[in-house]
């Protein structure tokens, strides 16, 4: 059975020239929590979205793949 992406961390971070690592930084995450989020491994919290979308300067829902 193929992983199914719920989220679009790891392509929003491409857009924007973020590396995963900065990222960790900025929230004091470790830099595999990170990495488990890009890849689909497990999902960041609600309140963690929010903090990406901001220090990313995007809107939040760029964060996560349509349902449409």
């Amino acid at each position: 059975m193929d992983k199914i992406n719920y989220n679009r961390i790891k392509a929003v971070l491409a857009e924007k020239n973020v590396s995963s690592k900065e990222l960790a930084k900025h929230l004091e995450k470790t830099e595999s929590t990170v990495s488990r989020w890009c890849t689909n491994d497990v999902q960041p919290s609600v309140e963690v979205f929010y903090q990406i979308a901001l220090f990313l300067k995007v809107d939040i829902r760029d964060l996560f793949v349509s349902t449409m």
